[in-house]
């Protein structure tokens, strides 16, 4: 009985810790959203879906916390504007190397981070759309973001 007590308590201090852990990767005042992602070598990102409101600025930070080097396990961010079809920008971005930003899709992105390698990370500050809505984001580095992808809640 005591063990199985023992085992529930470390079990609830881990979702406890897990949760804390996803509500301090993004922070909100008033005027900036500050938002903390990042990429693994399971091709994860740490979040998969964050909220920010309507016409707020966004300062994100994502980081490559993996240790692959960027030519097998590079990771970026780009949030695409809404009703774009992900798949196809993915496909169109394996096609665009270094970065993997394809140049006749550009008008599709509303912001973007670098490619990033083990222990890079690069922060980029946007507006998030007037328009609510939900706002895919992905990795487009090749076969990623059939995994690495989320949701930019705009309420």
């Amino acid at each position: 009985m005591k063990t199985k007590f023992t085992l529930l308590c470390v079990v609830m201090l881990a979702l406890v810790a897990m949760i804390g852990v996803s509500r301090l990767a993004v922070a909100d005042d008033a005027d900036v959203a500050v938002v903390e992602l990042q990429g693994n070598d399971q091709m994860q990102y740490n979040l998969h879906e964050f909220k920010v409101k309507a016409g707020q600025k966004v300062k994100l930070t994502m980081k490559n916390a993996g240790m692959l080097p960027k030519v097998a396990m590079g990771h970026n961010c780009v949030l695409l504007k809404k009703g774009v079809d992900l798949v196809q920008f993915a496909l169109a971005a394996n096609q665009s190397p270094p970065e993997y930003i394809p140049e006749a899709k550009k008008d599709d992105i509303l912001a973007h981070t670098k490619l990033l390698g083990p222990g890079e990370s690069d922060t980029i500050e946007f507006t998030a759309p007037t328009e609510a809505g939900a706002y895919d984001y992905l990795c487009t580095f090749p076969g990623h973001f059939a995994l690495m992808k989320g949701k930019m809640i705009v309420e």
